[in-house]
């Protein structure tokens, strides 16, 4: 029987089932899906609520303290309109789907995702747990402490930083690492993916398998950051400093300091978020911008985790103890020098949100899917001087961190 020619229906589903199916990073994290935009339609720019995962708190005794169900939205702003398109005669409508879905879509998803997988590894940079030696990928020898490099005892110790943050054990917690990082890890990891129905698809779309905690995989797409000019050890610049931002001193005249740069301090160590107790490790720091010393060579730095002192009075403190004026602050990474940031997370790290974008009022030309938190639209267009059809794929999205304790940067 001959083929009938594909709609724009059948192409918009087939688009977004092989996108979904490409996306490796961007799988295991949080992904909401709004539609209060889709009547008025969105644009870059525009901010939709995600809502933030429940929390709760322990009462102690036999009486009651009922705990109201009020979740927490946090909005996220719809930044990137990420699109692919193409063009193709009207003799290639009459191809079946999966040999359409082969020459066509195959490619163009790759790359759709594959950008969309980037952008959300870029978001390593807000994160301050952090393991490994940087320039050591994962699997190699050296280091001691949470900065060693050698496999599987760096796994561990990112899963171990995230226990000291409270992230659930629910099997959720996924491990991103670059091609370098599984080519030198994969002899030490292999033996522990002895799940059966796992092995055959272990390397298929970079999904390796679970093993020590995380579904591990591998992506091309985990970003690098290239350290700033700044010294190799700073100093408090004056004593009783909280919040998030933290004035330093001793980087060097006019150096920088780049976002995303992580740091610990001399006798500050970090807390449990959830039963407020010293973990013996040094409390993690990250720059959440770029900062530029002055001729003296002190800056203001933006950072996270905000600065908060456990006490009686205190119920989330992130350090046990303020900064002393003068205390050391020791920089991750050598100055000028770049390093691949290799991600384990949480689902609920981050989030993922998109929205309808709108369709011309000719609906026989185009269409919008929506499928585990993705919305797409396929629009088309007809060149009648080359018999032409022009197609674009267009996806809405905004990346936002919601619990930046919940993941752990794994150095390369």
């Amino acid at each position: 029987m001959a083929n009938q020619n594909l709609t724009i229906t059948m192409i918009t589903k087939e688009s977004l089932r092989v996108l979904h199916n490409n996306l490796v990073y961007t799988k295991g994290v949080d992904r909401q899906y709004s539609n209060e935009f889709a009547k008025t339609g969105a644009k870059i720019g525009s901010t939709v609520n995600v809502r933030m995962p429940n929390t709760y708190y322990v009462r102690t005794g036999k009486t009651v303290a009922i705990q109201d169900n009020s979740e927490t939205y946090v909005p996220v702003t719809l930044t990137t309109q990420y699109g692919v398109d193409f063009n193709f005669s009207s003799a290639e409508l009459s191809l079946d789907i999966d040999a359409f879905s082969t020459r066509y879509i195959t490619p163009a998803m790759a790359r759709l995702s594959s950008q969309i997988d980037f952008d959300g590894l870029a978001l390593a940079k807000k994160v301050y747990n952090n393991v490994g030696v940087p320039g050591s990928p994962p699997g190699t020898s050296g280091g001691s402490g949470i900065a060693i490099s050698t496999c599987p005892e760096v796994y561990l110790n990112a899963g171990m930083l995230m226990d000291n943050s409270a992230t659930p054990r629910d099997n959720l917690r996924s491990m991103i690492i670059n091609p370098r990082a599984q080519a030198k890890s994969i002899t030490g990891l292999s033996g522990l993916f002895q799940d059966s129905n796992r092995l055959a698809e272990q390397y298929r779309n970079g999904v390796m398998g679970q093993a020590l905690g995380f579904e591990f995989g591998m992506d091309q797409n985990v970003n690098t950051l290239t350290c700033g000019t700044r010294a190799a050890t700073a100093a408090i610049n004056g004593a009783g400093q909280t919040g998030a931002t933290l004035s330093v001193s001793g980087l060097g005249a006019s150096a920088t300091v780049k976002a995303g740069e992580k740091f610990s301090i001399a006798s500050v160590n970090s807390v449990n978020p959830e039963n407020q107790q010293d973990t013996g490790l040094s409390a993690q720091f990250t720059v959440l911008s770029d900062a530029t010393a002055n001729a003296s060579g002190v800056a203001s730095l933006s950072i996270s985790p905000s600065i908060t002192v456990i006490g009686s009075t205190v119920s989330n403190g992130t350090v046990t103890a303020g900064p002393a004026n003068g205390a050391v602050v020791t920089w991750i990474g050598t100055a000028s020098t770049t390093y691949p940031m290799n991600l384990a997370y949480h689902r609920d790290f981050c989030t993922l949100a998109t929205c309808d974008l709108p369709l011309p009022r000719d609906a026989e030309f185009a269409a919008r899917e929506v499928y585990d938190g993705i919305s797409m639209r396929f629009v088309s267009g007809y060149d009648i001087n080359n018999d032409n059809f022009i197609y674009r794929i267009d996806v809405l999205a905004g990346w936002a961190v919601l619990r930046p304790a919940q993941a752990c940067v794994v150095w390369g």
